[in-house]
This record gives structure tokens, sequence and C-alpha cells, in this order.
């Protein structure tokens, strides 16, 4: 069977977490999709990035990244597909994500596909998912997929198959993932380990020019 591997990008900052959880349902899915639909194997592998905040911000003063923080960069970068779940602070992704995705050398998530996952304490703050994650994955280059799933406080207790409704919406961006997953050979590409980007700099990673 073939196998293909997929990463989990979880940004919460409590323990438990909803924004874990919807990690965990959007996986879930995927996981199942892949392994029924298409035939495929899956080796899964979920970062919680509130394990490794302080490395984050090392990174960021430094410009190098801890050896842990460096096979967390390995298992999100070389995936065949990425499961992203953030909560929504002001409207937007939280400072958390937006640090650690500072830290990827730009061209790192070229061509990856990403499903779009975000909580929140109401649905007000579903437009995030439009008007902050997906312009952001875009600029990366990478292929978010056209669902993305937000999950409000009230959603959690939503259990139907309504047009609308948290676990539809979860099948629906889960077969969406699946499909770019199942053709992907991202994992298998071989990349020179110690080539730098021409965007990198010492006093901070990766700069936007």
């Amino acid at each position: 069977m073939t196998t293909r591997k997929l990463a989990v990008l979880a940004a919460g900052l409590s323990q438990p977490s909803s924004t874990r959880l919807l990690a965990d349902r959007l996986t879930d899915a995927t996981v199942a999709r892949l392994r029924e639909v298409h035939g495929v194997d899956v080796e899964v592998s979920v970062v919680e990035l509130r394990d490794v905040s302080k490395d984050v911000t090392n990174n960021l003063i430094t410009g190098f990244p801890s050896p842990t923080l460096s096979s967390v960069i390995e298992t999100v970068t070389r995936a065949d597909g990425l499961i992203v779940a953030t909560p929504i602070f002001s409207g937007s992704y939280s400072g958390l994500f937006k640090s650690f995705i500072d830290v990827l050398d730009p061209k790192s998530l070229d061509g990856m596909p990403v499903l779009l996952g975000a909580t929140g304490g109401s649905a007000r703050h579903s437009l995030a998912l439009d008007h902050a994650l997906r312009p952001l994955f875009s600029y990366l280059h990478a292929v978010a997929v056209p669902t993305g799933v937000y999950a409000a406080a009230e959603d959690w207790g939503s259990t139907t198959d309504a047009v609308g409704a948290l676990p539809t919406r979860i099948e629906r961006a889960a077969g969406e993932l699946a499909a770019l997953v199942a053709v992907s050979d991202r994992s298998q590409q071989v990349r020179d380990p110690f080539a730098l980007d021409s965007s990198f700099s010492v006093t901070g990673g990766f700069s936007a020019a």
C-alpha cells in the first residue's frame, strides 16, 4: 500500500484545546478518506506549537532553530499534506501561529496541499479563514483546499448532516485534502539539507525580500 505523510499543526494555547480537538477531527476524517477511498496509508505527525513556543521565539531573535525546532520544521515542510488549526484572536490567526510561519523558508510550502482550520468563540470570526489564513498560504504558494473549517463554540454540539454543520464541513474538507495528498510526492523529493534560501537572514530567519 502507498504511504503518504500528513503533518498536523495545532496552535492552541490551552490544554485541552478546542483547536487541537478540531485538528484531530480533521485528521481522522482525512486519514479515513485516504485509506478507504484512495487506498493510501498515512503516517501522521502532530505538532503542538505551544510545546515549541520558546524555540520559535529564540529562532526569531537569533536566526537559528534549535534541534527540536529543526525537527518540527522538517516534519511540516517535508509532508505530503498539511492540516493547520489556529485559534482566532482579534479577527486573525494567533501570534504563535504566525511566528512559526515566519521562521519557515518562504519557499518550503510551495505546492503543499493544506487544509485550513480555525476556532473561535463565535461565528462572527469565521471570515478570518478567507481574509487572514487563505491569503497567508497563497503568499507561500501552498495549495489551500476550497473548504476551510471554522468551529465556533456552538458548533461542537452539532451532530446533524445538515448543510453547513461542522461534521459536514469536516468531511467535505477532508475529501478535498485527501484527493491532493493521494497524488503528492513531496515527501519523496530529495533536498540538500545544507542549502540556504537567498532570503535567509542571520538576524531573524527568513526575510520577506
